[in-house]
Order: structure tokens, then C-alpha cells, then sequence
């Protein structure tokens, strides 16, 4: 197996070079195919994986412990609560200590800089599992679903709408270093951070892609290959879901809108899904969607991503 990454830490997309992305999907591809046909890769047997969840997950739990699982591994959660973190003892002391015994650490939680301080301090790889401003694995599984589905990446246009969010940006960053047009459609109010969207333009130079920001969430998706949408209000956001669903409620991603895409386009939503609000039943469980598909994925994706950096 290819050992580029080694103890790399994953804490953006945009830390990592096309080729190491297209690495990345690659494993991801080959352990799918391989656990398929009934084959077994233990690569990370005797290793351990340790879990801090300060954000409650289905998707991102389930599928980092199954995933160090089939690898070989073993994966230990580890919520708020299990740490000292609450009591006082700092990021970087937690750092050390879990460095003594594990050998990587995914965290789950709202602060991204939070994030970036454990990596500083730990001596073996972080993952980052979701951050407010960031959700790589995540997209790394859309941009494997996205492949599986149309053959590519390069050249494609994907359409998200929504809140400007961890993962509008994340999309950018995995858009800009793949070759893919990303436009994202959000209200004035709720724009993606001004600095990612740079830095998203910045590495699109280098792959001819495209980050574009609009506010008509019809422009956005005419002629997409792909139409994604997030939640409204984001977890540690429920004080604002009232006033973001006014805000939003033009931009449900439903069958009009999708009827403004190509005829082939997929959708695609991280989950979980608030049906009714962000996007219809009939889009949901309509013949675009691969949600389940790429739910899946990131199962394959972290598998890549642990056997690669651990």
C-alpha cells in the first residue's frame, strides 16, 4: 500500500497536494473493492485509534470505529466527559498524554483551532472528524461518491446550496484541488468565510477549477453535475435555527430546482437530513440521490486515510 502520507495529519483539504487527494481516493477505491470481494487488509493491526467526541455523531463514529475495525485496529471513544478537558487540563497537555498512548487521535468537535492546538502538540497524527469551520472526511467522501457516479471529477460543476458552512467550505477546498467548478448559493446573511473562499481560488489555479459565490440558488445549479445541501442550522447553532430557516426557506433544494440541472445530476446531503426544510422527500428519495451511497463512503475514505497516515 502506498505510504505517502505517513504520519501526515488530516486536518484540511487544503493542506494536501492534488495528487495526495487522488492518492487518497484511490486507496479508498481499492479497500472498497477488495472488502466487496470478501478480501481482508489489516494494516493497522496493534494500532489504536483514540476518539474525542465533543460533538454527539452517528455517521462519524460508526464508521471510524468499524473502519480501524476491518484495518486491523482498535478504536477507543472518548467523549467530553472521559477527559480532563472539562476540568481544566489544556489541549496541549491532553496532547502529549494521548501521544504516549495511541498511535492517532480523531476529534469531533466545534473549534477548529481547538484542532489545530492538538496537532501542534501530539506527537502522532489528528484527524480532524468535523470542526464549525471544517468537515474534510466528509468531502472526501462526496468526492469519492461524485467519481464512482460520473466516472470523474475534473471539469464537473457541483452546485451547493445553503448556509455557508464547515461544509461549503470544505467542498471548495476538495473542488479547487480535483478540477471541479464549485458555485455556492447562500444568502447574503449566511456566506461561506471570506478567507476559505480564497484560499479555495487560490488552489483552483493550479487544477483549472472554479469557486464561485452567488446568492440565486436557481443560477447556482442550472447545468450542475451535482447538487448538495447541509442542514440550516448546524449543531451548537440552535438558537439560530428560527431565524436561519426564514432566511433560507428559498433555498430547499426540491424537484423545480433539480429540474434545472442536467438530467444525469446526482444529490448529495451529508446527513442527517432535516426533510421538510432543507430538502423534499422526493428529492430525498428521488432517482438523483446517492445519499446512501455516500454515507457509505466515508467508511472507505477514513479507511484510506487511517491505513495512509497511521
Amino acid at each position: 500500500m502506498a505510504n505517502d502520507l505517513k504520519a501526515r495529519d488530516f486536518l484540511s483539504i487544503h493542506d494536501f497536494t492534488p495528487e495526495a487527494i487522488e492518492q487518497i481516493l484511490d486507496t479508498a477505491a481499492m479497500l472498497k473493492l477488495r472488502q466487496k470481494a470478501g478480501l481482508t487488509d489489516q494494516p493497522l493491526r496493534g494500532k489504536t485509534l483514540g476518539m474525542i467526541f465533543q460533538k454527539s455523531s452517528t455517521r462519524t463514529r460508526i464508521s471510524f470505529e468499524v473502519a480501524m475495525w476491518q484495518l486491523g485496529g482498535y478504536a477507543l471513544y472518548l467523549s467530553a466527559n472521559d477527559l480532563q478537558l472539562k476540568r481544566g487540563e489544556t489541549i496541549a497537555d491532553t496532547a502529549r498524554v494521548l501521544s504516549r498512548y495511541l498511535d492517532g487521535i480523531m476529534i469531533r468537535t466545534y473549534s477548529h483551532e481547538e484542532v489545530v492546538e492538538l496537532a501542534r502538540h501530539a506527537e502522532i497524527p489528528v484527524i480532524n472528524g468535523l470542526t464549525d469551520l471544517l468537515h474534510p472526511c466528509q468531502a472526501m467522501a462526496d468526492l469519492m461518491t461524485i467519481a464512482e457516479k460520473r466516472g470523474r471529477l475534473a471539469g464537473l460543476r457541483l452546485a451547493y446550496v445553503g448556509d455557508g458552512n464547515n461544509m461549503a467550505h470544505s467542498l471548495m477546498f476538495g473542488g479547487a484541488k480535483t478540477g471541479m467548478h464549485v458555485v455556492v448559493a447562500t444568502p447574503r446573511s449566511y456566506p461561506p468565510d471570506p478567507g476559505i473562499v480564497e484560499a479555495a481560488r487560490s488552489d483552483a489555479r493550479a487544477t483549472g477549477a472554479t469557486i464561485e459565490v452567488v446568492e440565486d440558488p436557481g443560477a447556482a445549479v442550472k447545468g450542475a453535475d451535482v447538487v448538495y445541501t447541509d442542514v440550516w442550522a448546524s449543531m451548537g447553532q440552535e438558537s439560530q435555527a428560527e431565524e436561519k430557516r426564514k432566511a433560507l426557506q428559498s433555498y430547499q433544494v426540491n424537484s423545480k430546482l433539480m429540474a434545472l440541472t442536467k438530467a444525469e445530476a446526482i444529490f448529495l446531503h451529508c446527513l442527517p437530513a432535516h426533510r421538510g426544510e432543507e430538502v423534499t422527500d422526493e428529492v430525498m428519495d428521488g432517482p438523483h440521490s446517492a445519499v446512501w451511497d455516500q454515507a457509505e463512503n466515508r467508511l472507505h475514505v477514513q479507511k484510506a486515510i487511517l491505513a495512509l497516515v497511521l
